[in-house]
């Protein structure tokens, strides 16, 4: 669905000689209904690969294509951002309605979908989110975790195959966090909604079946979030954390305990250590 090829990013500056690409040589390939976590330090390229996606910004150098478009072929940029949908960090500034219901609906308005048909997506899109309740409430009302919840219903109502959250969750507590979660699996699972998520909470990439990790512009780790949690020193030397509980495993290695670092589930991780007790 996403293929980026030897592709390049540069900002604009008085400087454009020596000026550092925010990505580069980016090769990648994202197939449909994958779930993928993208993490890395502030300023290593996350949102600059995020904006590249949704065309929001063009390659400099090499090529970005989404559902076989590529992005540079201006004609085409309304058809990638309808099946694109973005979800910024703060859950206010996508809000434009004084009710829930009229604010799902504002995408699908401005696409020229038929009043009926829009009905039908509000509807649909907030009992995709659990918020179908709340239809006639005010979002001023709304806690954080339902507010994005809300934002995210209103990228569905607009039927996109894939939604990339750019660090959605970092201004939510850990309910709203794990609310969202929840949601975003619900629909990549019953959906086949491709998600890419966008975070610097470690104990969210476990729910991505995907983990990507940008540093300095450049992909250094594409792999399951079990296989590059497992890294624990590598990731340490790319300054990140890993999941509290294979910091756990990790620091109890470090102790002699024989135990293995691919944990990233705490029900996985009492299960083991019921073992190791147990035999011991």
């Amino acid at each position: 669905m996403i293929v980026f090829d030897k592709t390049e990013y540069k900002y604009k500056s008085d400087d454009e000689i020596n000026i550092k690409p925010a990505v580069s040589n980016l090769n990648i390939r994202i197939e449909q209904g994958q779930f993928v976590v993208v993490i890395g330090r502030n300023g290593s390229g996350k949102s600059t690969f995020a904006r590249l996606i949704n065309a929001l910004i063009l390659p400099t150098k090499g090529t970005v294509y989404v559902n076989n478009i590529n992005t540079l072929e201006d004609e085409f940029l309304w058809d990638i951002r309808q099946s694109i949908g973005m979800v910024f960090q703060n859950p206010d500034n996508q809000i434009v309605a004084t009710s829930v219901e009229e604010d799902v609906a504002f995408g699908p308005e401005n696409l020229g979908v038929v009043s009926s048909e829009i009905k039908a997506r509000v509807k649909d899109s907030l009992k995709a989110v659990g918020m179908h309740e709340y239809s006639k409430v005010a979002p001023h009302n709304l806690s954080g975790g339902q507010k994005q919840r809300i934002a995210i219903a209103g990228i569905l109502a607009m039927k996109p195959n894939c939604i990339i959250l750019d660090e959605a969750t970092s201004m939510l507590d850990p309910t709203g966090r794990t609310e969202v979660l929840e949601v975003l699996r619900k629909l990549n699972k019953e959906e086949n909604i491709t998600i890419i998520h966008i975070t610097h909470h470690m104990n969210e990439a476990v729910y991505g079946d995907r983990l990507i990790i940008i540093d300095d512009g450049n992909i250094v780790k594409d792999d399951s979030p079990r296989e590059v949690f497992a890294d624990v020193e590598g990731l340490k030397k790319l300054g990140l954390d890993v999941p509290q509980v294979t910091e756990l495993f990790y620091e109890l290695k470090k102790e002699g305990i024989e135990l293995p670092l691919n944990i990233i589930d705490i029900d996985e991780a009492v299960e083991v250590l019921r073992e190791l007790f147990t035999v011991s």
